[in-house]
């Protein structure tokens, strides 16, 4: 049975992490030029989404608390760009989807000791975004429609297949030979992100389009202000979808208020995580893992209603991907 996080239910975010973090840990104190890397790299995201600003207060931070000398955020296509980055030895830490984080270590053949966690930092909401006018009302009225389903190397081209197969529905790509008329089972997708794939649904030119993030995400609140749009409720999906790829869903609701005049919608949810790679020097895991706990109220993305996770309890929930060893004896130090 998939978890249910109702975010009514939860504290205000701000005020949670002041009454987690009250006597946990003091203040990070700073580091000697000796003690911190002279650069780190934090894989991010699109502009306009969580991942990226997640990733640019966290590099911000970095720096700032003496972590390292100098940290910078990278722009991605997302998840599985940020795991490539990782693997290959251009990212020191990378934010990703967690079922895209097992998905990659099963398509590379990658020992699972290669990839780490540091914490999971916060919860990715699925949005399928239509417009308000488009009198499509549920996953199925999809049947027949042109659908963007994330850019290549994002989470979210993972993820929207997925759901598209535990609807009983199947996917053919832009362009292909095989025609989609109204009313069949399938679905046109294109691979369009989040700022792409909001103009083609500004311009009309796909029906609906997914994304994975943060709530609200800022590209789809302007949006929603320009020309009006709806979510559908991806609930159903997540029996199907865990039977078919594992407990990474979980139902979720964007609460009302989230985007102006749309109203609250139960949705799938992803825990996104912070990662490194397995070797990657102890002492820097620990400072950054003080850091998360310690000025978890600096990383915090200005948009965000306090929806998402970022507080001790909730760091070691890892969706099954090990911690870092450092990590784990730095959350054992402060849980006792």
């Amino acid at each position: 049975m998939a978890d249910v996080i109702d975010s009514r239910a939860l504290p205000p975010r701000r005020t949670a992490l002041k009454a987690g973090l009250a006597g946990l840990l003091l203040p990070l104190t700073g580091c000697t030029p000796q003690d911190h890397p002279s650069t780190v790299t934090v894989a991010g995201g699109e502009a306009g989404g969580f991942y990226l600003e997640f990733a640019t207060l966290l590099a911000e931070a970095l720096q700032r608390h003496g972590v390292a000398g100098q940290a910078n955020a990278l722009t991605t296509g997302g998840s599985l760009d940020n795991l490539d980055y990782l693997l290959t030895g251009r990212a020191t830490f990378a934010v990703a989807l967690a079922d895209a984080a097992a998905q990659q270590v099963t398509a590379k053949g990658t020992s699972k000791a290669e990839i780490a966690a540091v914490g999971k930092v916060y919860e990715n909401y699925v949005h399928c975004v239509v417009r308000k006018d488009s009198g499509i009302r549920d996953f199925m009225g999809l049947a027949g429609r042109t659908v963007a389903v994330g850019e290549p190397g994002s989470g979210t081209s993972l993820t929207t297949p997925r759901l598209i197969e535990a609807a009983g529905l199947s996917a053919t790509a832009v362009g292909s030979a095989a025609s989609v008329a109204p009313g069949d089972r399938a679905i046109t997708v294109v691979n369009l992100g989040l700022n792409d794939g909001l103009a083609a649904l500004r311009g009309r030119s796909v029906d609906a389009l997914f994304w994975s993030g943060g709530v609200p995400t800022a590209a789809i609140t302007a949006t929603n202000e320009e020309v009006g749009l709806a979510f559908l409720d991806l609930s159903a999906l997540i029996p199907a979808t865990r039977t078919r790829y594992g407990t990474f869903y979980d139902r979720v609701l964007i609460p009302e208020g989230s985007y102006a005049g749309i109203p609250a919608v139960w949705t799938v949810g992803v825990a996104n995580l912070l990662l490194c790679r397995s070797d990657l020097d102890g002492d820097i895991v620990k400072k950054t893992v003080d850091l998360l706990v310690a000025n978890a109220q600096e990383l915090i993305p200005r948009s965000s209603l306090g929806v998402q996770f970022l507080s001790p309890e909730t760091l070691i929930n890892t969706a099954g991907l090990p911690l870092h060893p450092a990590a784990a004896a730095a959350y054992r130090a402060l849980h006792g």
